[in-house]
């Protein structure tokens, strides 16, 4: 199926054609084209026009007008003010586009691919081998999964990787108490259950934690246990693994909750990196991006100075010889440009480790493995915050568990649930079911609809609303559509482009045909929030149809009736692909 260009490409490229014929001395000229409350858009375009010209601007603005081709998707354009165009467009070419997208059998809703595709590697979900993930593990998770899913729909190649801590000295402690307590990783029940998993692992950290803390014998150990690691001893590294394939049944059993999906070989950690360190290491030494300094390999940048007023350097090698994470995350870019063909790379990490990240970036270009055709950028988000508006914790302080947090979100869900069960017929089944969706959507749905750079609030009670801007409000939407096309009997969605639409229907019908360039927009920034913040104000335009244009009303003509149940389908169905491509699902009841 071909792609459908929106109705406001269509007009942009029209109100261009027709500046460029009427003042041919303007050159190529921007009509600024935007949606307006005083008709269907405006074009502000001819004021800055005239002014570089000379002109009169609404004399300038009716020349314009009088190029425009006749028999267009153009109703009425009216010269306002200083020259601004307002303009409407006819029933016709709304009710036509929507079909158009309608009858794209790929489910794509007309949403056109990238002209030229790239390959872009996306760095998120970065959880600890042997460590619990909290709640500040989320955002990156969530944000990560919504912009892989929305760039491959816009044709980018996506390579996802997940940047687990897999390696450093704490594995010394840990394997060196393996071997004094043999079978201490073995636990009761499915060998698949994560809960357990990570409950061992919790309990062999802490007694290994205890012991190295109080035996000076069994620390010296340890640390020769991280050179025999490093070195690639095998029983060391073979029991290393254990410690790491444990931790993944503990990830993979999380990221199920979060409904997400996790695949082993894009797990690629710390430990990933390691045969590239030294190497990564002599080349920016060999190319004078590195120097040393008191015996460390360090990076030095004028702009970063420490409260001395002295250069801050980017530790690569330390003076012991351990490389810092500087050269993991350089060797990781070494890979990703050189062996992955990437042209973008994408770090969904915590805004607090901006500095870093600028100074990886910068080392990496002064190398040469980042320029004009890689470009690396770190999508940056804020801190999970509790209702006092401080960081989340328990009431014991704690950081908050991410599994606690999504089991008591799907249990507040399924109450909700719960309550409109009978009315709409669910089966306790469906109950469970959609509980977990809703839940894990209001979840994901309140982290998306924030700004990523932004700390949010969480606040569960208000995630889980019927009303306001959340992910239920949009799920009940979907599901309340799904409710009138089981209620429609014979009558089947069908468009009706002669009909005359009202103020509601075009509101509609124009919020509908600007999902492709929202999505475009999304891709290009890196900023999901918008696409949840479109999915809002759908949800909302379809609630004020509801309103004032009743759909199965037995006043209404066939076509009327036909032409709405069309309106409402393909709202449905770009709510679905909207959120889906949010990471969030749409029970077709609720």
């Amino acid at each position: 199926m071909a792609s459908v260009p929106s109705l406001a490409s269509t007009l942009q490229q029209q109100l261009a054609d027709a500046l460029t014929a009427a003042l041919p001395d303007a050159g190529a000229a921007d009509p600024l084209l935007r949606r307006s409350d005083r008709a269907d858009f405006q074009a502000n375009g001819i004021l800055a026009l005239a002014k570089k010209l000379k002109g009169n601007p609404r004399e300038l603005a009716a020349q314009v007008t009088a190029t425009l081709p006749a028999g267009g998707p153009i109703k009425d354009i009216e010269v306002s003010g200083p020259g601004f165009l307002n303009i409407t467009l006819t029933g016709k070419a709304i009710v036509e586009t929507l079909a158009a997208r309608s009858a794209d059998d790929e489910g794509r809703l007309g949403v056109p691919l990238k002209a030229e595709a790239g390959t872009t590697v996306i760095d998120y979900a970065q959880p600890n081998v042997a460590k619990e993930m909290h709640v500040g593990h989320l955002r990156s998770a969530v944000i990560g999964d919504a912009m892989v899913r929305i760039l491959e729909f816009t044709g980018e190649n996506v390579v996802r990787r997940h940047h687990i801590g897999d390696w450093g000295t704490q594995f010394g402690m840990l394997i060196q108490y393996l071997i004094e307590h043999p079978g201490a990783l073995k636990h009761e029940g499915d060998a698949s259950d994560g809960e357990a998993a990570m409950s061992t692992l919790n309990r062999v950290y802490k007694e290994s934690r205890a012991l190295f803390d109080s035996d000076e014998e069994f620390k010296a150990r340890s640390r020769d246990r991280v050179v025999a690691l490093q070195a690639g001893d095998p029983e060391t590294l073979e029991l290393w693994q254990g410690f790491v394939d444990e931790s993944k049944i503990y990830f993979h059993s999380v990221f199920d909750k979060l409904d997400m999906e996790i695949r082993d070989p894009d797990i690629v950690g710390e430990s990933g990196y390691n045969d590239m360190l030294e190497e990564t290491c002599r080349i920016l030494e060999e190319t004078g991006v590195a120097v040393r300094s008191e015996g460390a390999l360090c990076v030095f940048f004028d702009d970063v100075k420490g409260p001395d007023g002295n250069k801050v350097p980017l530790i690569v090698k330390k003076t012991n010889g351990g490389y810092g994470y500087a050269a993991t995350d350089l060797s990781a870019i070494r890979n990703r440009v050189r062996d992955l063909r990437a042209d973008t790379l994408v770090y969904v990490v915590d805004a607090r480790q901006s500095l870093h990240f600028k100074m990886v970036f910068e080392t990496a270009r002064r190398a040469g493995w980042l320029g004009d055709e890689v470009k690396a950028v770190q999508l940056a988000f804020g801190t999970v915050l509790g209702k006092d508006g401080k960081p989340f914790k328990t009431r014991e302080g704690e950081t908050v568990r991410l599994e606690d947090l999504l089991d008591e979100a799907v249990d507040r869900a399924t109450a909700v649930v719960r309550e409109k069960a009978d009315k709409v017929g669910l089966s306790e089944e469906e109950i469970v079911e959609n509980g977990r969706y809703v839940g894990v959507g209001a979840v994901k749905y309140a982290d998306l609809s924030t700004s990523a750079v932004r700390d949010y609030k969480f606040d569960l009670d208000q995630m889980v609303a019927l009303h306001g801007d959340t992910s239920v409000y949009l799920q009940y939407a979907y599901a309340r559509i799904q409710s009138i096309l089981r209620k429609a009997g014979d009558a089947v969605p069908a468009a009706h482009p002669e009909l005359e639409l009202a103020p509601a229907e075009r509101a509609l019908g124009l919020h509908l045909d600007q999902f492709g360039e929202v999505l475009a927009e999304v891709g290009a920034g890196y900023e999901p929030h918008k696409l949840a913040a479109y999915l809002y104000q759908l949800a909302s335009h379809l609630t004020t149809f509801y309103d004032q244009c009743q759909v199965l009303s037995p006043d209404n003509a066939p076509e009327v009736v036909e032409n709405r149940l069309f309106l409402v389908e393909l709202t449905a169905r770009t709510l679905h692909r909207g959120m889906a491509l949010l990471g969030i699902r749409t029970p077709e009841r609720l």
